[in-house]
């Protein structure tokens, strides 16, 4: 077991413009804070679209990115996957520097260790549902009873069991995701990369979609980072969510931190309209001293404020909270659930 991040991204600049990595060499040189590193590289007439991006993803970790239309996130993961050359920084993925790898090494990753899902789902119009999804094995060499053997299961987690002859004509938009999705992970990926994946298709869809991501990703083993701009859709699935504005990484926290806690008025911004019950946990209002208690009403750290406080309305002393495995780890006060819920209409 390796406490090794699965992505760890240090000092990451993405400038567009002429001379990008001379003027951002020497905008530094100059000395100061990011703000005025950015801010001479703005009077050179360049676009310093990622400013000085720095963060780890754990193993197994799904990572959302989000913010506004130009907050610099999909030009973020576009570096993160070098699918652009950043300006400056560092980024390793599993512990190689993917910035000095050889072009021929970064086809190789991305043929197996690396998946992507972008918004347009790209899918080649003159190949059936099977021969999309097992086109990655086909470009590294695999023949065809063995690409298709390891298609087909694939096919089948993402809900086209049956469509496998058709063709990207003959789908529905949500369908035709669902082949892009299942294509990405053909490569048994490592790490997933997906940009605003369902942002193209109608909200039932879409839900539809999220519910169905979370469902394949208890299947797998794999890194994920995904970007939104989509609050609603960060904190339904995201174990933690980077907000970016203007290129900047504003604040880094779990849905519930983002939701209680946020750093600026911009973050606010993004969860004034959010229902707080239904995304803060019984852990962000619980006191780790724990006593004894009369009632147990079965509290789990994970619960949500607004399901914990449905569950011992009617109580009134402290009543224990336990974690995923049954133990008690803290305790709260059934007001004080009901207080953090009152203070989001305040």
């Amino acid at each position: 077991m390796t406490d090794r991040p699965a992505i760890s991204v240090e000092g990451l600049w993405q400038v567009f413009g002429a001379s990008a990595s001379s003027a951002l060499a020497a905008a530094k040189a100059e000395g100061g804070t990011r703000d005025d590193i950015a801010g001479r590289l703005i009077d050179e007439g360049l676009i310093p679209a990622v400013r000085d991006a720095t963060f780890d993803v754990t193993p197994g970790e799904l990572f959302v990115i989000m913010g506004l239309s130009g907050s610099g996130k999909s030009t973020l993961i576009r570096g993160i996957s070098r699918l652009v050359e950043p300006t400056a920084g560092k980024v390793q993925i599993e512990g190689e520097d993917i910035l000095a790898a050889s072009k021929a090494r970064m086809t190789e990753m991305r043929r197996t260790r690396m998946g992507m899902v972008f918004q347009h789902f790209g899918l080649f119009p003159h190949m059936t549902v099977l021969d999309n999804v097992a086109f990655p094995l086909k470009v590294g060499g695999m023949n065809r009873k063995a690409r298709y053997e390891k298609a087909r299961p694939i096919i089948d987690m993402v809900g086209l069991e049956g469509r496998e002859a058709a063709y990207p004509r003959e789908l529905s938009g949500g369908q035709r995701q669902r082949v892009g999705i299942a294509r990405s992970l053909a490569g048994d990926c490592s790490v997933w990369f997906l940009d605003e994946p369902f942002s193209a298709l109608d909200p039932l869809i879409r839900r539809q979609l999220q519910d169905e991501f979370l469902d394949i990703r208890k299947r797998l083993n794999t890194t994920i980072v995904f970007i939104t701009h989509d609050i609603a859709e960060a904190l339904k699935l995201a174990d933690r969510i980077a907000i970016m504005r203007d290129g900047v990484i504003v604040q880094i926290g779990t849905p519930t931190e983002i939701v209680l806690n946020p750093v600026d008025e911009y973050v606010r911004e993004f969860s004034k309209d959010v229902a707080k019950g239904r995304h803060a946990r019984v852990a962000s209002v619980m006191s780790s001293e724990i006593t004894a208690a009369v009632d147990d009403p079965g509290l789990r750290t994970d619960m949500t404020l607004e399901m914990a406080l449905a569950s011992c309305m009617s109580l009134y002393e402290p009543v224990p909270v336990h974690d995923a495995s049954g133990k008690v780890v803290g305790m709260v006060r059934p007001q004080d659930l009901a207080a953090a819920l009152q203070a989001e209409d305040t």
